[in-house]
């Protein structure tokens, strides 16, 4: 999705040589219809974009679906960067770009997501009260199934993978978004913020996510 016509033909070009199949549009509008009508695997969303610009377009898209979105734009900015991210972007590149560094990007999203992998094996954890499952993307918390962005899921799937250890906001950045990420981190905080305000009460189960302070975060379980 981009007002560009020769950057959505490059990208065209090469998805479709890679074997995926592509669907194009030039404006907001037209690319969150497209969207709605035939949901696809994954999103390109380039930010500046006609009729509905690029976040606008992406907060409609996460009001009802978790798909991986990558963020097309043309300001190397930390601004954008953050905000991308912190509506629930899973990725980011800033143009021009080389095709191959797109082509990465698609495939490490898609991987990370469950749906670029081969292995067809459920990657799921589990504590009293809480399920979450990494290959479906699913929340089951209290007995209710609970609607969350993935890169949430994900923030609280490798948290919970890894109970009773503490992680700066750094290394989260690293794992789960997949990148060195340079400027502000505020983002992780935002993230795991929501994520605890649909875990309310979680400690009555015997697990809550603690801030460390001046450290980071962790999945802290009462009893393993």
């Amino acid at each position: 999705m981009d007002d560009d016509a020769n950057i959505l033909r490059l990208v065209e070009l090469y998805l479709t040589k890679e074997g995926y199949a592509v669907e194009t549009a030039a404006d907001g509008a037209k690319a969150l219809k497209q969207f709605r009508d035939n949901p696809p695997s994954l999103v390109l969303l380039d930010v500046l974009l006609p009729s509905m610009d690029g976040w606008q377009v992406l907060r409609e898209i996460r009001k009802s679906a978790n798909i991986p979105i990558i963020m097309l734009t043309a300001k190397d900015e930390t601004f954008d960067k953050v905000l991308g991210l912190e509506l629930g972007a899973d990725d980011y590149i800033v143009k021009p770009f080389e095709p191959k560094e797109m082509l990465a990007r698609v495939k490490a999203v898609l991987r990370r997501s469950g749906l670029g992998a081969n292995d067809a094996s459920s990657k799921e954890v589990s504590f009293p009260g809480l399920t979450v499952n990494l290959t479906r993307y699913t929340v089951s918390f209290a007995g209710n199934t609970i609607e969350m962005p993935p890169k949430e899921l994900e923030v609280l799937y490798f948290l919970a993978e890894h109970p009773n250890q503490v992680f700066t906001r750094e290394q989260l950045i690293e794992q789960v978004w997949g990148y060195e990420f340079f400027g502000e981190n505020r983002t992780v905080d935002v993230h795991v913020m929501r994520v605890r305000e649909k875990l309310q009460d979680s400690e009555r189960f015997g697990w809550t996510i603690k801030t460390v302070w001046r450290v980071g975060y962790k999945f802290e379980v009462k009893q393993l």
